[in-house]
């Protein structure tokens, strides 16, 4: 065997350690050191534990609901060439192009719920282990259990796991660029500001709203390194190469982005959340969905905040000021283009880490680590109200179910309206109209559906509708002209069939 084995030592009362001391000493190999940690770490077995289950959680079911809008629209997009899907975000799509890259080649293994879903799932579980090492960074080994306990069990982030859209991914990424910018605070290793500059550019490739935090931290680091002189002008040395390198990673990306938030924000939004709804909103849904976990976990969040105030004011002062930086950015933002609590997930951390700091002042009353334990069976209990539907109950569109019931109730030469035009997508990944022996027509707008039904003859058509109708009509015209035209013929998870004969 090389190097020392593992032993554990006494700890002194005053630190709460779940390992009761353990250390690994000298160099082991690899393979020697898990095994070291599987036999005496409860950190490292509570660990895997979780992330197992984590796994568990995030592909079980995973082709229960049905592809929905966003989903069928990255399905559209990775469909392209790798050339033409950055040619496509040039030319003014929102979303940046590396996971649809990712997806792309991901359609070599097929075309199905779970291979477009799989990438979130996989990242999505293997985000738990990373919560544990930031609340290390953070804090400390209990604070890290404890989020990745909250992140495994998270409805929010298991129902993005199954989502065939960049949320997961971009956490992940960003949760290891945050890893390092940590250590690079600490240390001020060139090494760990590179690695963090590399990770930043690649959760900015996922998706362009992290750019938000991403500036933040960047400037709180400044910021800091002004304030600690004489040391300052080192550590801006070393964080000077981080930005040149996140720049350098990113440079073809922001010069589309400058062009697209000026499109962006050119007009009103006609879909999402507004003003202080997306705060709230927000929080809501990263917490729970629930009244009980949100109190709950609103009330460990401002424990463990008011604990990191008590003994790091700098981390104290990193999470208050990202935060607050990210929901006053949404909050003004919110007037001028779509906002949704999804583009927020990147602020998880600074979440779960604070609510893993909550154990401390407790344990410091009692002095008994099983309140570690409570916390971690907290996680559990506050998350199964939520859980107990989640997987029997459609949380989006079923498009796979509507696409069944047009098999059944069309005749050949029928007409299928869809409005608005496009969730076209959604309908055709599950419904063929040439197989199907339909005619099948967008529409947007009156003149258009007066013009479909000049065409149907003798045959009947069906109208499929959905809310999304009053982004793109919010005159309400279309749905007027609907109810003067054609019968209801019934509703599924929020999908409106009405026909004409």
């Amino acid at each position: 065997m090389k190097g020392k084995k593992a032993r554990i030592k006494d700890k002194p009362a005053e630190v709460c350690d779940l390992d009761n001391g353990f250390i690994i000493e000298g160099s082991p190999s690899y393979g020697e050191k898990f095994i070291q940690l599987a036999k005496n770490s409860r950190y490292f077995q509570l660990l895997i534990g979780l992330t197992v289950i984590g796994f568990f959680l995030r592909f079980y079911n995973l082709t229960f609901n049905s592809i929905w809008l966003d989903e069928a629209a990255t399905y559209n997009f990775a469909n392209n060439s790798l050339a033409e899907i950055w040619n496509i975000t040039a030319q003014g799509e929102y979303n940046p192009p590396l996971f649809h890259w990712i997806e792309h080649f991901m359609l070599c293994f097929g075309n199905n719920e779970v291979t477009l879903r799989f990438i979130p799932a996989l990242l999505g579980s293997l985000t738990i282990p990373l919560f544990y090492i930031l609340g290390k960074e953070f804090f400390d080994r209990n604070a890290g259990i404890i989020a990745a306990a909250a992140l495994t069990f998270a409805q929010f982030h298991i129902l993005y796991s199954q989502d065939a859209r960049a949320y997961t991914t971009v956490l992940f990424f960003f949760s290891i660029a945050l890893i390092f910018y940590m250590k690079a605070l600490k240390t001020n290793e060139i090494r760990a500001w590179i690695l963090s500059g590399i990770f930043s550019g690649l959760a900015f490739w996922t998706h362009f709203y992290v750019f938000i935090i991403i500036t933040g931290l960047y400037l709180f680091a400044i910021a800091l390194a002004l304030k600690n002189s004489p040391k300052g002008p080192g550590q801006l040395k070393n964080l000077g190469f981080s930005i040149v390198v996140f720049l350098l990673v990113t440079l073809p990306l922001l010069i589309v982005t400058i062009n697209l938030f000026i499109i962006r924000t050119g007009a009103p939004p006609t879909y999402g959340i507004q003003g202080f709804g997306i705060i709230t909103e927000s929080i809501r849904q990263m917490l729970g969905y629930n009244i009980v976990p949100e109190i709950v976990l609103i009330i460990l969040f401002v424990i463990g905040l008011f604990q990191a105030f008590r003994t790091d004011k700098v981390k104290f002062s990193l999470i208050s000021a990202m935060i607050l930086l990210t929901f006053i950015a949404s909050y003004f933002l919110s007037f001028s283009m779509p906002m949704i609590p999804r583009y927020l997930i990147f602020i998880l951390p600074l979440f779960f880490v604070t609510i893993g700091y909550s154990y401390l002042p407790v344990w410091t009353l009692v002095k008994d680590r099983r309140i570690v334990y409570c916390l971690l069976i907290l996680m559990v209990l506050i998350s199964i109200p939520g859980l107990s539907g989640y997987y029997t109950q459609y949380s989006k569109e079923d498009w796979r179910g509507m696409a069944g019931v047009l098999q059944g109730a069309t005749a050949d030469g029928d007409i299928v309206v869809v409005l608005p035009s496009y969730i076209e997508m959604p309908l055709t990944y599950y419904y063929s109209s040439e197989t199907d022996h339909t005619r099948l027509y967008p529409a947007n707008t009156i003149a258009e559906l007066e013009n479909i039904y000049q065409m149907k003859g003798n045959n009947s058509i069906y109208y499929i509708i959905t809310p999304d109708i009053s982004a793109v009509n919010p005159s309400g015209e279309v749905v007027a002209w609907m109810q003067a035209n054609t019968q209801y013929a019934g509703e599924r998870t929020g999908i409106y069939i009405f026909f004409s004969k």
